[in-house]
């Protein structure tokens, strides 16, 4: 197949395709599309940017265009599982493009957002449901959607469904299905869990594997620089000043990471915005819309959205902090160079790093040369410190709480203010002081006896706390000490 139109797709399909300007199908569409429109069972191994969404939304509409049967109330003819609502909304878009002169019935169904409008277009019956696993399953439990009339179920990106726990969820889904149905599974990377998970869901399964298993694309022209970790704000503006920056991704590895970053990228007069988990559908939509109309340049991201996030023209990808898990930086710097264009992928690495950017070489087969840096990380040498030579200027230390000092063995008599005065010994056991201009306890008085947190006085405290005073108040009126009350009575 070295044309569509050997594809043997539907003419309102190829006809979309066409309109978007594709000739030739990529490896994983010559393979998968062929399969998939004689039914059967395919487990595909595609690197990110290969065209997988379009090797399984093509035949599938092929089908709904040859066989134009209602779907009944709350069923669906095909199921789509993708990991995040990014990728769910990106796979429906690519659904209503080729599908635009057929007009399937699709929804899309993720968290985040209220149930209701999505129950509305289940109750109608679907040709498409693209979901996340959570949120269906949540319509499946109140009978919104039943998937016994389904005929065909692809999981994309499988791999990274299993890493944001999906795998329960998963199988619960598959498990509702008819026993006949055509299963697709498509995933960067081959995971022993997902082995196991087509031995137990897939029949006789083609296994497609159309590159090198996470190998990144050789387009993107990638650089690491070795950084202290305070540098790392100051090389990121350096970076993302450049005159050929187009679009940009910056990638952090906490939700919390990438606020800071774009609001130093913000007030350093550069238009960003951060997509992670914490943000409302609303406030994600609003950002990559942003980010494709060109009033944003700059999207900083965490690795949950990293394949969700599928738009031409991103010109270079910034690995503000390096990913702990080697997989994700090729699916990181895989937002660059797709459609047949080239990118550039920077990554800031420091000492606490360096275990990290050996897993990435390692999975990628190639070492990844080095930049403008701070200093080798191969050889070490370096022009202002060396974070591995003295990794204790990378430590932050805790302040004293209350702006109280400590003193430091048993030099010191007294505390500062508030504080009590410690032996001159250095054992710890009260100083016998008497009071004075400094403010020393009186004899045999406990530290802070009275006070509250802080060394500041403390209302609820016994009078005899509050002056320092005997505990004469504890006797009777003959002298004798109170006899203490029985336990039970105590409570």
């Amino acid at each position: 197949m070295k044309n569509f139109d050997e594809a043997g797709l539907a003419e309102p399909v190829l006809r979309a395709v066409k309109e978007e300007g594709y000739e030739a199908p990529t490896p994983i569409q010559r393979e998968v599309i062929p399969l998939m429109k004689e039914g059967e069972d395919i487990l595909g191994i595609a690197q990110t940017g290969t065209g997988k969404t379009a090797a399984f939304v093509l035949p599938l509409l092929t089908r709904l265009a040859e066989d134009r049967k209602k779907p009944a109330p709350h069923t669906c003819r095909a199921l789509i599982l993708a990991p995040t609502r990014e990728l769910a909304s990106q796979i429906a878009e690519s659904v209503r493009t080729y599908g635009q002169f057929i007009g399937p019935s699709v929804a899309v169904i993720f968290g985040g957002v209220k149930p209701g409008p999505q129950l509305r277009a289940l109750s109608k019956g679907l040709d498409i449901v693209i979901a996340t696993p959570g949120r269906l399953e949540d319509h499946m439990s109140t009978g919104g959607i039943k998937l016994d009339a389904t005929t065909t179920v692809v999981l994309d990106e499988a791999d990274q469904m299993l890493d944001l726990g999906f795998a329960p969820a998963i199988r619960r889904i598959l498990g509702k299905l008819p026993k006949v149905r055509q299963t697709v599974l498509l995933s960067a990377t081959m995971p022993i869990q997902i082995r196991n998970l087509a031995k137990e869901f897939l029949s006789n399964p083609h296994e497609i594997s159309v590159a090198p298993v996470s190998r990144p694309i050789e387009k993107i022209d990638q650089s690491v620089r070795f950084l202290n970790s305070s540098s790392k704000r100051a090389a990121l503006l350096e970076i993302l000043s450049e005159d050929d920056i187009e679009r940009a991704i910056v990638f952090t590895r906490t939700k919390r990471g990438a606020d800071r970053v774009s609001g130093h990228l913000e007030k350093a007069g550069l238009s960003s915005a951060a997509i992670h988990g914490n943000k409302s559908q609303r406030n994600r939509e609003k950002s990559l819309d942003g980010f494709k109309n060109g009033r944003i340049k700059i999207l900083v991201a965490t690795d949950i959205a990293a394949r969700g996030i599928d738009i031409d023209g991103v010109s270079h990808v910034v690995n503000y902090e390096l990913p702990n898990v080697p997989e994700a930086y090729v699916h990181r710097i895989g937002r660059t160079a797709r459609a047949g264009k080239s990118g550039v992928a920077v990554s800031l690495c420091d000492a606490t790093e360096q275990p990290y950017l050996r897993d990435i070489e390692r999975l990628i087969g190639r070492k990844i040369p080095s930049g403008d840096s701070d200093w080798d990380g191969a050889s070490g040498e370096v022009s202002t410190f060396d974070p591995t030579a003295e990794p204790q200027r990378l430590k932050r230390h805790k302040r004293p709480q209350n702006n109280r000092r400590r003193n430091g063995g048993g030099g010191g008599a007294n505390r500062s203010a508030g504080g009590a005065g410690r032996s001159a010994s250095g054992t710890g056991h009260p100083a016998q002081a008497k009071t004075g201009e400094n403010g020393a306890r009186p004899a045999g008085a406990k530290p802070n006896a009275g006070r509250g947190r802080g060394g500041k006085p403390n209302a609820n405290a016994r009078p005899g706390q509050k002056s320092g005073q005997n505990r004469n108040q504890n006797r009777s009126q003959n002298g004798r000490p109170r006899r203490a009350k029985p336990a039970a009575a105590q409570r």
